[in-house]
């Protein structure tokens, strides 16, 4: 039986440049946000809970969902946010649980699974492993503004909507710094992969 570990951090933390590296050494990676938005492609189950719970409204001509109306209509609304997370978070974690075990069956000893809100949305028990992404707040800000082209303020306002990575990185098993070059963390990735035996 392979193992699962789990990848988190936060946003503008380096969780994709190490889960693209663990690709490129061969690891299957199964993504969260990925999986958020194949669940909702027309034709899904999901798909048709979601157009059944907030109206044909929130289609596009083409007949996906208009994810930055269906957005305006849950970021004002506490109630349609958690029916919408009813629905889709319990087919994002199928999604998630049938990659992994089709990776395991096709006989690969160890997958990651990528999951933001790993700790906030209490889903470690989907993994034996934890790895947070950690860097430091002010790197954290200057990558975000310059990534997303935002304002300091956007760019703290989404930062602290976020668990703190500081409270995260007492929950997890191992931590990467990514304060940085990439060079500096793929040596540490290597190293506790290393010492996990996954290589």
């Amino acid at each position: 039986m392979g193992q699962i570990i789990g990848i988190t951090g936060g946003i503008a933390s380096g969780k994709s440049s190490v889960s693209l590296y663990l690709q490129e050494l061969g690891f299957t990676i199964v993504d969260a946000d990925l999986a958020s938005r194949a669940v909702v492609e027309p034709g899904e189950d999901a798909y048709h809970q979601v157009v059944e719970a907030f109206g044909e409204d929130i289609l596009l001509a083409d007949g996906n969902i208009d994810r930055v109306k269906l957005g305006s209509i849950i970021f004002h609304d506490r109630e349609k946010r958690l029916l919408l997370n009813g629905i889709v978070h319990p087919a994002v974690r199928n999604w998630m649980r049938l990659k992994t075990e089709e990776a395991l069956a096709a006989g690969e000893e160890t997958v990651f699974m990528d999951i933001p809100l790993l700790f906030e949305s209490k889903l470690t028990f989907m993994v034996e492993k934890t790895l947070l992404i950690n860097v430091d707040e002010q790197v954290q800000l200057e990558r975000l503004m310059n990534r997303n082209g935002l304002s300091e303020k956007d760019a703290l306002a989404r930062i602290h909507s976020q668990m703190p990575l500081a409270d995260k990185k007492a929950l997890a098993d191992a931590v990467i710094d990514n304060n940085g070059d990439i060079k500096e963390t793929k040596k540490q990735v290597k190293a506790l992969l290393s010492e996990w035996h996954v290589i």
